[in-house]
């Protein structure tokens, strides 16, 4: 037996009206999760009216939607809606931040949407791609060799030996050693196949120190160098300048504060 509303008599003297409301941001920033607002909309009987789309830049207090439905349909609406763009739009406003931080040249990604629950990942990936930023290290098809891998093989020369014959992917390898044995394995990974290097130590001097490693031996232009670990976005105007084409940044943007949203109504139609 399906459990009461107490929404059902509180509305009562309202029943069969219908009313408009507004969904606006009170800060401004990247607009993203519409997907997942318009979807609830449907399901709540709520009508849209209009939506900005994703991606957009909004200023403050300007309207993001306008939606229709009667009162417990507006209860109903101003508990769920904004759930699903306000986290989603912080995410995308930190990647857009990224991006502007980074500049041009560099190659900014954020991976760590993988650590998140199933059911979040499509809209923090969504919400990635809005900011202008990438969630995957390579556009083409590749394997990641991480830690894990690179342990279960016994090394980075044998990790990448197991997957040599995968000719169309490009291979990553995850190093996260420290002083000669990072040089090392940075050679190795360069040596034996990988097209990009992943310094996941988190200390940006790793990054000359393997740069300088790799042209010293002449393997430098055969690899990308990523950078990964703790990394803000302020960090990035450093990077940038640094002998590194990819960085990837997790935390700062997959757990960004949400965009502060709120719903109100406007009017009875």
């Amino acid at each position: 037996m399906k459990k009461p509303d107490i929404r059902d008599f509180i509305f009562l003297p309202v029943k069969g009206r219908r009313y408009l409301a507004t969904i606006f941001a009170q800060e401004p920033g990247i607009l993203s999760g519409t997907k997942g607002l318009t979807k609830a909309c449907r399901r709540l009987g709520v009508d849209v009216r209009r939506c900005t789309k994703d991606g957009s830049r909004i200023r403050k207090i300007e309207t993001i939607a306008l939606v229709e439905g009667d009162a417990k349909q507006m209860a109903l609406a101003e508990e769920e809606l904004i759930g699903w763009i306000a986290k989603a739009s912080g995410i995308a406003t930190a990647a857009w931040k990224a991006k502007a931080v980074a500049g041009k040249k560099l190659r900014v990604v954020s991976g760590a949407w993988k650590k998140m629950p199933p059911p979040l990942k499509e809209l923090i990936r969504q919400a990635i791609t809005d900011g202008g930023i990438h969630f995957r290290i390579s556009e083409k098809p590749f394997i990641y060799l991480d830690k894990n891998y690179v342990k279960i093989f016994r090394g980075v020369r044998e990790a990448l030996f197991a997957v040599r014959d995968l000719k169309p992917f490009i291979k990553v390898v995850q190093l996260k050693s420290k002083g000669k044995k990072l040089l090392q394995e940075a050679a190795w990974a360069a040596k034996f196949g990988a097209g990009i290097i992943m310094i996941d130590t988190g200390k940006m001097g790793d990054v000359e120190r393997v740069d300088l490693a790799l042209r010293e031996r002449g393997l430098r232009k055969k690899v990308r160098l990523a950078f990964a670990g703790e990394i803000s976005i302020e960090d990035l105007a450093t990077l940038r300048r640094m002998p590194v084409e990819i960085v990837d940044i997790g935390k700062a943007i997959v757990d960004a504060p949400l965009l502060d949203m709120r719903m109100d109504v406007l009017r009875r139609i």
